[in-house]
């Protein structure tokens, strides 16, 4: 299995797509992110079959531009939809990272795919440094991290990357430029916080980022972001907007990006401003338990020449 990611927007060669399974429905107390906690409150939690149906539309998009799709073994009774956070890519390494306890089961089902991976080529976590992949946003060479760096840390169920998971990870690429961005969190109002940095964040094309500036626990957070892609260059999205997800895309390339089909301000803009083709599937089921498509996969290979990735 070839590995090779430094970005969120070059063609997408190869990639590990969550399992359309959502376990069983939790209770209130089980809830380990805001919207679900919402969901579950409100009576709206999804069912499986809708789930499935939502995801296969998915994996229908990423065959139809050619991309390999791999998934985790099934397991049962647990979600398996989130991949993102249980592995991520950068350049020719996985990270195996330490995640939150309750996910832990979902390790399991990806044996198979670390097996196909030279030894040399995985790194695991020390303990008590934690990281999830929706907190690390590749851009070339520069790496973002959504951060919690507060005391309550081990209390706050969606803080989920702490700054001895972005030390380690400082240390294991020493030629990166490291960003790391706080974030607002909130275990039971999605609107008064971010999940990961993806849930607010994300480069699109080659120079360009959805950004959700009150996501972030300052303005420096944000204005770090402004510094590296410019004022111009960033499609900007209120906190409603960001607590439906809006910059959670997956790019297949510079200049074709899944987006859900409700998103229209976002898939306009997208369209009409940055001239990009704006595949739209309908995923809103599976947004009721806080994540879209970017958290439902693991990019494992992406084209380099961005010129080449066009589509």
């Amino acid at each position: 299995m070839k590995l090779k990611i430094s970005n969120e927007t070059s063609l997408l060669k190869s990639v590990v797509l969550g399992r359309p399974s959502i376990g069983n429905i939790p209770l209130l107390c089980e809830t380990y992110d805001a919207t679900s906690f919402e969901s579950v409150l409100n009576n709206n939690y999804p069912k499986e079959s809708d789930v499935r149906k939502e995801m296969d539309s998915f994996e229908d998009i990423l065959n139809k531009y050619g991309v390999k799709v791999y998934k985790p073994s099934c397991l049962r009774n647990c979600n398996q939809i989130f991949a993102r956070d249980i592995a991520f890519v950068i350049n020719e390494f996985i990270i195996n990272p330490n995640i939150i306890s309750n996910r832990l089961l979902e390790k399991v089902a990806y044996k198979y795919i670390y097996q196909q991976i030279p030894f040399e080529k995985i790194y695991n976590l020390p303990p008590n440094a934690f990281i999830e992949g929706g907190d690390v946003i590749l851009y070339n060479d520069i790496i973002f991290v959504g951060v919690y760096n507060k005391k309550d840390f081990d209390f706050i169920k969606t803080a989920r990357t702490n700054m001895r998971g972005y030390n380690f990870l400082k240390e294991l690429f020493p030629n990166k430029q490291f960003i790391p961005l706080g974030l607002k969190k909130d275990d039971k109002n999605s609107l008064n916080g971010a999940l990961h940095l993806d849930c607010a964040f994300m480069p699109i094309a080659n120079n360009k980022a959805i950004v959700c500036k009150d996501a972030f626990l300052n303005k420096k957070n944000y204005y770090s972001i402004v510094e590296v892609f410019g004022e111009d260059n960033i499609f900007k999205i209120s906190k409603e907007e960001q607590a439906q997800l809006n910059s959670n895309v997956l790019s297949l390339s510079p200049s074709v990006v899944v987006s859900e089909k409700r998103f229209n301000r976002l898939n306009n803009h997208l369209e009409n401003e940055w001239g990009l083709k704006v595949e739209k599937v309908a995923y809103s089921e599976v947004a009721k338990m806080g994540g879209l498509f970017r958290c439902s996969t693991i990019p494992l290979e992406r084209e380099e020449n961005n010129e080449s990735a066009k589509l």
